[in-house]
């Protein structure tokens, strides 16, 4: 056995130790966020007591999950009154489910993880895939939840003005397929901003699409909006003046296939924008605080989806720009450009 470093031993010692943390903390996000807790504390400082009888919870209970926010520096706390607050910064995180830095509908991701572990355990051992309608339901409302915050925030302010001329024909009265829609969000906040378009949501997951009619019924835009249960390869409908896939088209099994698909489905003019988890093209590129996440989230929901299906590339969440600019050239696209980025995503343009 080589010989071991102390000092660099005690630092990843310490480094295991706050991961450890950060894994309870998880599921302690996931009760905060699901009894009201963060959101009843950010009404102002409380004690245990204050705020068991805020959200009506037992005041044990309500104690050890403040000081365990405490200790992981999700909430502050006061020594000199003995309350615990939320600071400004806190609060954008884990109560403002509308700011541009909430963050708490992630722990619902993690906890369907761990709950479809035992499936994505035999899938190493087998090659075989788990698709996304064998999944956890929580994995559903909790990708929802994360990718929203993205998308109110950049989708129709920055991300679609990166297209060449795309705000322009949408403002006018444009046809619009968002593919891999999901529960529909993407779609909905632009059939907020674009009366005058028609969009129209695909996805092979059914359970996502009735969701989607909902959420739709709810937004008040059901007039300018269709769901339709219907795969990347497909789905219905030509001529269309801007196509959305929004971080799907890594998980699809066939994503050239989706590609060719697509260019078939495009007006002549049309635009593909492709939104797709923040990665560069090399694995250096990607060790980092970002990537940690979507590599683990690629090992454990986005590779086996992919699996499930037909061909099974599994491009994996951490793609890069190069290989996912190949993938969709080979299904026509002679030009591809990035338009804009985030911490979070890359959004590409695809042209004839």
């Amino acid at each position: 056995m080589a010989e071991v470093n102390q000092e660099r031993l005690d630092r990843f010692l310490g480094a295991m130790v706050a991961d450890m943390g950060a894994a309870m903390s998880a599921a302690l996000v996931v009760v905060g966020d699901r009894l009201g807790l963060y959101k009843a504390l950010a009404k102002g400082p409380a004690t245990s007591a204050e705020l068991a009888e805020r959200t009506g919870t037992a005041e044990r209970y309500i104690r050890e999950w403040l000081s365990a926010q405490a200790a992981a520096g999700y909430v502050a706390y006061r020594p000199e009154d003995k309350r615990f607050a939320l600071e400004p910064e806190q609060a954008l995180v884990f109560a403002d489910e509308d700011s541009p830095a909430f963050l708490a509908g992630f722990g619902d991701i993690v906890e369907a993880v761990f709950h479809d572990e035992p499936k994505v355990t035999a899938a190493f051992k087998s090659g075989h895939g788990v698709g996304w309608h064998e999944r956890d339901r929580c994995l559903f409302c909790g990708t929802e939840r994360f990718f929203r915050t993205s998308y109110k925030h950049h989708l129709v302010q920055e991300w679609l003005p990166a297209l060449d001329g795309v705000v322009e024909k949408l403002e006018r009265g444009a046809k619009v397929a968002d593919v891999g829609c999901g529960h529909g969000i993407s779609t909905l906040l632009m059939a907020q901003a674009f009366p005058a378009s028609t969009f129209h949501g695909f996805d092979y997951h059914e359970g996502s699409i009735l969701e989607a009619r909902k959420r739709a019924e709810a937004a008040g835009v059901a007039g300018n909006t269709r769901f339709e249960t219907a795969s990347a390869k497909a789905f219905p409908g030509e001529g269309y003046d801007l196509i959305c896939c929004f971080d799907c088209l890594h998980d699809m099994g066939d994503p050239a296939g989706a590609a060719r698909h697509i260019y078939e489905a495009l007006a002549p003019d049309g635009t593909w924008m492709i939104v797709e988890p923040f990665a560069g093209d090399r694995l250096e590129d990607n060790l980092n605080p970002i990537g940690r996440v979507y590599y683990g989230a690629s090992t454990m929901i986005c590779t086996p989806a992919s699996l499930s299906q037909e061909v099974g590339l599994a491009l994996g969440a951490q793609a890069g720009p190069a290989r996912l600019s190949e993938t969709i050239k080979a299904g026509g696209f002679t030009r591809v450009r990035i338009a804009a980025e985030t911490p979070f995503n890359l959004i590409l343009e695809a042209r004839r």
